[in-house]
């Protein structure tokens, strides 16, 4: 039985040249970068050769980018870091209405620490409302965090136009952006996105699992996780040398096959979408102009997507009901809620995510898949 693999968003598979880049330092080269002996200094040339990488990419220095275990973390210095070193200046902190809990969270920590805490409205499209942000902001405000590309939905927000408000109107605040669905996709360089911060994952774009960064202008960054001092003291404990050889490999190779994620996730997507008539009741969610098409969020009507899920599984197709950070929680997601989905109507949204890999074959396999999977549940319902 063929596999389809159409879950991308939550984790994609190891680009082989990645894997290569990183072999060398899974094996003969181990040595820890704060080893002074020739080991150590092997393994410091490699990380600051991953770093300058990743500099190069998204147009910063190479002072300014931050190894973390993911985005997850990146997400939380960012977010605790900049607010609390900013805290002289006010104690408003304002975010997206769609954010991964990853800033959800953190957020709602720097609440209990005596913070404002206020989330942003979306426009009758799902867009972040520029209008209502620019009635929210002033100069109390220390810290906007806002992501770039909706990891449900693949809604495109308008950063450069919220940065351009925000330098006039809340003069001390920082601009933080989760691109973990953006890079490869979208240009993420800092000063074309107008932003102080820019969290990022490798397993997101071919990369290996448990490595990201945090690219930061600035040191106005209080560490959330200390005891070592390394990079620069920011982010204590020993640096994975081997995961950021991979996550520079993966961005390079992000940033220099974007034209073909872009032809291949927009066939996938006009593919799949042209099934969509066979499917009464199945809607997009998705604004009409501003998204990528990379991440295709349906919702099914009859049994709950979890359920056609499974049965789409039964025939090698594998895709996800929501976001995989909501998948073991029961509560509705607040990005769900936050277009307007009912909790009932929130259960039945099936996400479907295409990368570069992916097929038009694919695609219309899977299509087809979620046609029959929908008539047979259907006919056993009726």
């Amino acid at each position: 039985m063929a596999v389809i693999y159409l879950d991308h968003a939550a984790t994609t598979p190891l680009d082989p040249r990645v894997r290569e880049a990183m072999l060398p330092w899974l094996g003969e080269r181990f040595g820890n970068p704060s080893s002074r002996h020739p080991f150590g200094v092997a393994a410091a040339e490699a990380l600051d050769q991953a770093r300058a990488e990743l500099a190069r990419a998204f147009a910063v220095r190479t002072s300014e980018v931050v190894f973390t275990s993911g985005a997850t973390e990146a997400n939380n210095l960012a977010v605790l870091g900049q607010a609390r070193a900013a805290r002289r200046f006010g104690n408003r902190v304002l975010i997206g209405a769609t954010e991964h809990p990853s800033v959800r969270e953190p957020a709602a920590l720097l609440a209990r620490e005596g913070f404002v805490v206020e989330t942003l409205a979306l426009d009758s499209d799902g867009v972040l409302d520029l209008a209502e942000l620019a009635r929210r902001l002033g100069p109390d405000v220390v810290l906007v965090a806002q992501m770039l590309v909706s990891n449900e939905f693949g809604t495109l927000h308008p950063l450069r136009e919220l940065a351009r408000t925000l330098r006039t109107r809340a003069p001390h605040a920082k601009l933080h952006v989760d691109a973990v669905q953006a890079v490869g996709k979208v240009d993420c360089a800092l000063a074309e996105l107008g932003c102080d911060s820019l969290a990022l994952s490798a397993h997101k774009l071919h990369g290996p699992q448990g490595i990201g960064a945090l690219i930061v202008v600035g040191k106005e960054l209080e560490p959330v996780q200390v005891g070592g001092g390394q990079e620069r003291g920011r982010r204590s404990g020993t640096e994975n040398v081997a995961g950021a050889v991979g996550l520079a490999a993966a961005v390079r190779l992000a940033e220099a096959e974007r034209e073909r994620t872009l032809a291949a996730t927009r066939a996938a997507r006009e593919a799949f979408l042209a099934r969509l008539p066979e499917l009464p009741g199945a809607r997009v969610l998705a604004p009409k102009k501003r998204f990528v098409d990379a991440i295709l969020a349906l919702v099914v009507p009859g049994a709950p997507a979890e359920v056609v899920m499974h049965h789409l599984e039964r025939r090698g197709v594998y895709v996800s009901a929501g976001a995989a950070c909501q998948s073991k929680k029961d509560a509705q997601s607040p990005s769900l809620a936050a277009i307007g989905l009912a909790p009932d109507e929130a259960r039945h949204v099936l996400r479907i995510s295409f990368a570069r890999t992916t097929k038009r074959a694919d695609a219309e396999f899977a299509a087809q898949a979620l046609v029959e999977v929908l008539r047979e549940l259907a006919a056993v319902s009726a």
